[in-house]
């Protein structure tokens, strides 16, 4: 498999094209609906899902493109993504903002509850039909070695981040004794950790501030899909020489690094601790994450290096 570009996948490249437009949308509806749910303004969701849901069909679009194996299998690998993942995932959350209500751990009987149900189903579809198109986008046949390791590390970080969410679906502490005790609720799971009720938020993410938020790794976890594959570009991109053994190793060291933070802001927000406020033991945990990350970057710029042929000395002038 090359960088060279090929036709997208249609289906993907329409759902890219329609996510741009929510996101749109989404941004007006910001300015002029003043409506909030649970503290948050409700095209606040429709934004984020669709700006994240327009990078990830791009990115499957664009692999899906760069194959030249199994070309029929994966198209219908993404069709089911778009047609059973991401359509009915992000249609449900804005005709929930739509209507003013919550669209994630709403149990309300009725329609609401249908509708969340909904969209568990397609998030496990979603979950499963990406790792099957991974799954074969690793066993294609690739030149560039820096891709063939950036493709299924993003994949498998992408994934775990993915899994994130199921997380949160889980009771609270005092959800699970509310349920122990046969009452029923209209909300079970929670993407903050130490909160009860609504939080204060940060500006455009909404992630919380005085709590620990599951959502900051999941995020991170599942944009690797996108980071790590661009890395590989970027660095077959770049003309310096002591990059020609080095792109790979690089890479690698990327996702260790990248996979590092992703379970080190899982790690954070599980003890209930606000991004924005980290404690000694995270702060050094990132530190030394980073110089890890640094040390190991620079020891394989050093052994590429030295195995890079000196240039000729120039004829002496006669």
């Amino acid at each position: 498999m090359t960088n060279t570009l090929k036709p997208a996948h249609r289906p993907l490249a329409y759902c890219t094209a329609a996510m741009a437009l929510l996101t749109v949308v989404s941004g007006i509806g910001l300015i002029v609906d003043e409506r909030t749910v649970l503290g948050e303004a409700v095209w606040l969701k429709p934004l984020k899902f669709s700006v994240s849901f327009a990078l990830y069909a791009f990115t499957l679009a664009w692999l899906i493109g760069q194959m030249d194996r199994w070309r029929r299998t994966m198209w219908w690998l993404g069709t089911v993504i778009v047609a059973g993942f991401v359509v009915p995932e992000v249609s449900a959350i804005t005709f929930q903002a739509v209507r003013g209500v919550s669209s994630h751990f709403n149990l309300t009987p009725g329609l609401d509850e249908t509708v969340f149900m909904v969209m568990g189903g397609a998030a496990y579809l979603g979950w499963l039909s990406t790792f099957a198109l991974g799954v074969f986008l690793v066993l294609q046949r690739r030149v560039d070695r820096a891709m063939a390791w950036a493709i299924p590390l993003g994949f498998v970080i992408s994934l775990a981040g993915m899994s994130v969410g199921y997380l949160m679906t889980a009771p609270t502490p005092d959800q699970a004794l509310s349920l122990a005790a046969g009452i029923d609720l209209t909300t079970v799971g929670a993407h903050g950790v130490g909160v009860t009720g609504a939080g204060s938020g940060m500006p455009l993410t909404g992630w919380e501030t005085g709590a620990g938020d599951l959502r900051v790794a999941h995020f991170v976890g599942i944009h690797a899909l996108q980071v790590l594959p661009l890395l590989a570009v970027v660095l077959s991109r770049l003309p310096w020489r002591i990059l020609d053994g080095a792109r790979t190793g690089l890479v690698v060291v990327a996702a260790a690094g990248y996979a590092g933070l992703t379970g080190l802001l899982l790690w954070q927000a599980q003890r209930g601790q606000a991004l924005i406020h980290p404690d000694a033991r995270t702060i050094a945990a990132a530190a030394s994450l980073a110089a890890l990350v640094v040390l190991a970057a620079a020891a394989v710029l050093a052994c590429a290096a030295r195995r890079v042929p000196a240039a000729a000395p120039a004829p002496a002038a006669g």
